[in-house]
């Protein structure tokens, strides 16, 4: 019997990088439309419907408006760029393309696209799927196990990149996929304004978690972190534990 294999797309981050691929040399209509993200995102769906030949797919959407994380931290994401007008112009073309193919989208009000693909996936690896998030997003790799794995789009006529565990591991150099989360607690990220803890790089964090396994590890072993590291985590403790949760991708969204 044929294995079921599961796409979940990861819209924005696919439209985002299509679009800018684009920007030196635009494809635009005999209408003045530009049309690059329409054309890049449909060449990465039509690469991975006739490559892949996948059994199931979906595409995820972010919801415009605040989601939860934005009640927890009301910076999260405000340091991010006003979306260009023609990717928003752009958006209802590539939901009907997307719908044109018969295509599911998946999107849940007050939760972010990979909220949404976090519990899809996690709910269909239990079915017996396997799991493929298509998406360029590093923050993918917290979810991924022997049966989630990231396909990573590939860029300039390069080949995609698919990510399983021990990718991960070595990408982040970490023991484990779920310490993606504690890395980005502790190191933040200015992507999407997780403030981490200061003066942590991404060396440091890689140190303390070989040491301490996660944040509350290293919050615990504070007292023999030497010099200004010592103070630094434990003046940021509660920052650290709040971007951990920043940096936590929900798995029981109710879609």
């Amino acid at each position: 019997m044929e294995k079921k294999s599961l796409y979940l797309l990861d819209a924005y981050a696919l439209i985002f990088r299509a679009y800018y691929a684009f920007i030196r040399n635009p494809r635009v209509n005999s209408k003045g439309l530009n049309t690059s993200a329409m054309f890049g995102f449909t060449n990465a769906l039509a690469e991975i419907l006739n490559n892949r030949k996948p059994t199931h797919i979906a595409v995820a959407f972010d919801v415009s408006g605040p989601t939860f994380r934005n009640d927890d931290y009301p910076e999260y994401k405000a340091n991010r760029e006003e979306t260009p007008d023609d990717i928003k112009l752009s958006i209802p073309y590539i939901k009907k393309i997307i719908k044109g193919y018969n295509i599911p989208i998946l999107e849940k009000e007050g939760f972010e696209a990979d909220d949404v693909i976090g519990t899809i996936a996690k709910k269909a690896e239990k079915e017996g799927y396997e799991v493929f998030m298509v998406t360029p997003d590093k923050d993918f790799g917290q979810l991924v196990t022997e049966h989630i794995k990231i396909l990573k789009p590939g860029r300039q006529g390069n080949k995609h990149e698919i990510l399983g565990v021990k990718e991960v591991c070595e990408k982040f150099k970490v023991e484990r996929p779920d310490q993606v989360i504690d890395m980005l607690g502790l190191w933040g990220d200015s992507v999407d304004n997780i403030p981490g803890v200061p003066g942590v790089g991404e060396k440091t964090a890689q140190k303390l978690l070989a040491q301490y396994d996660n944040i509350d590890g290293v919050i615990e072993h504070a007292d023999e972190l030497k010099g200004k590291m010592k103070e630094k985590v434990k003046d940021n403790a509660e920052q650290a534990r709040l971007s951990k949760k920043l940096a936590t991708i929900i798995c029981d969204v109710p879609v």
